[in-house]
């Protein structure tokens, strides 16, 4: 029985954190257009609250796990790498999880701020622009 019941607590823990992972994903997942409007209303969000907000580190966090999670579910999707929405979407991101990863506790400059808009809007333009 010692040996039994470590082994199934285990597996009842992989099974409970698997299942939660699977019941609230971040990015919907499939639609690349919709998840990237989304993505970048989320991100738009974040980075506008201001220095003393008391949820700007949540939001921070927040937007960090869905900058991860939706270049992990499309970075390998080759038909992607040719739209300028998304390199552009891509350059975004990386611009701003690099100054999360640098300056953790650090508001969003507001160059940085002003360049996401920018690249943000060329996103939005790209995504009508390749649905037609």
């Amino acid at each position: 029985m010692r040996r039994v019941l470590p082994r199934l607590v285990a597996l009842v823990l992989v099974c409970v954190i698997g299942l939660m992972s699977l019941a609230t994903p971040a990015i919907a997942g499939g639609n690349y257009r919709q998840d990237t409007l989304d993505l970048i209303e989320t991100l738009k969000s974040a980075v506008a609250l201001p220095k003393e907000a008391p949820e700007r580190m949540d939001a921070q966090a927040a937007a960090r796990q869905k900058i991860n999670e939706f270049s992990a579910r499309y970075r390998r999707d080759g038909g992607l790498a040719k739209l300028s929405s998304f390199t552009t979407m891509r350059t975004a991101l990386n611009s701003l999880a690099g100054h999360y990863s640098s300056y953790p506790n650090r508001p969003v400059p507001q160059k940085l701020k002003d360049r996401l808009d920018q690249e943000f809007k060329q996103v939005e333009s790209a995504l009508k622009r390749e649905e037609g």
